[in-house]
C-alpha cells in the first residue's frame, strides 16, 4: 500500500514553501501557496486540505502559530492574521483550486492513514527531541493527540530539519524510520533528516 508520493506532502509540504527566499515565489504568503497549489496534482491539494482542515478544527490559534513557525524555515510573522485565520485561508485556497476540478477523486487507501496505532510512538519521538523548544514539543503532542499522529509526525520532521543545533541519535532515527514505514511513507519523507544523525 503506497502513498501518492514518495516525498513530503500535506501541510508540512506547504510549510516548506517558506524558506529564506520565499518572496521570490510571490508577493504574499497567500500568493505563494496559490501558485504551488495551481501547479500540483489533485492528490497533493487534497492532502493539504485534509491536513489544514484537521488542524483548523482541533487546535487553538496560538498552537497553530507555534506549529506553522516551527515547521517552516522562515514563516512570515503572524501580524494582522491569526494562526486559525491562516490555516482556514489554506483550506480556502485548496477549495478554490479543487473547484476547478470537479472530477477530482477523493484520497483513498494509504493516503487516508491517520496513524492512530502509532500515537504513543510519535509522542515518544516528540518528547525525545529535546533540542526543540518546550512550546514546540507541547504543540506537537497536542497535534498528535487531538489531530492525527500522522500529521504531528510529519510536522515534527519539518521542525527537526529546521531546528538550530538539532542532532539525532541512530536510535532516534531508527524510531522515526519505523514510524514512517508503519504510516506507508515514501522513501524520502523520513530520509531528509538522516543528515542529522550523529556518527560514532
Amino acid at each position: 500500500m503506497q502513498r501518492f508520493t514518495a516525498f513530503g506532502f500535506g501541510v508540512p509540504w506547504v510549510m516548506g514553501f517558506f524558506h529564506q527566499d520565499w518572496i521570490h515565489d510571490g508577493p504574499t504568503a497567500v500568493d505563494v501557496v496559490a501558485k504551488h497549489l495551481a501547479e500540483e496534482s489533485d492528490e497533493e491539494v487534497l492532502a493539504v486540505r485534509r491536513d489544514a482542515h484537521t488542524l483548523a478544527g482541533h487546535l487553538p490559534s496560538e498552537t497553530l502559530e507555534v506549529l506553522w513557525t516551527a515547521g517552516a524555515q522562515y514563516m512570515p510573522g503572524f501580524v494582522g492574521i491569526t494562526g486559525a485565520e491562516w490555516t482556514e485561508t489554506v483550506v480556502g485556497l485548496c477549495d478554490a483550486r479543487l473547484s476547478e476540478r470537479p472530477d477530482a477523486r477523493p484520497l483513498t487507501g494509504a493516503d487516508t492513514e491517520d496513524g492512530w496505532s502509532q500515537r504513543e510512538a510519535v509522542v515518544a519521538e516528540i518528547e525525545r527531541a529535546g533540542f526543540l523548544a518546550a512550546e514546540v514539543r507541547a504543540a506537537l503532542v497536542e497535534c498528535a493527540r487531538h489531530c492525527t499522529p500522522d500529521l504531528a509526525f510529519r510536522v515534527l520532521l519539518n521542525a527537526v530539519e529546521h531546528a538550530p543545533g538539532a542532532t539525532l541519535s541512530p536510535e532516534q532515527y531508527q524510531g522515526m524510520e519505523a514510524i514512517g514505514t508503519a504510516l506507508h511513507y515514501g522513501e524520502f519523507v523520513v530520509d531528509r533528516v538522516r543528515f542529522l544523525v550523529e556518527t560514532p
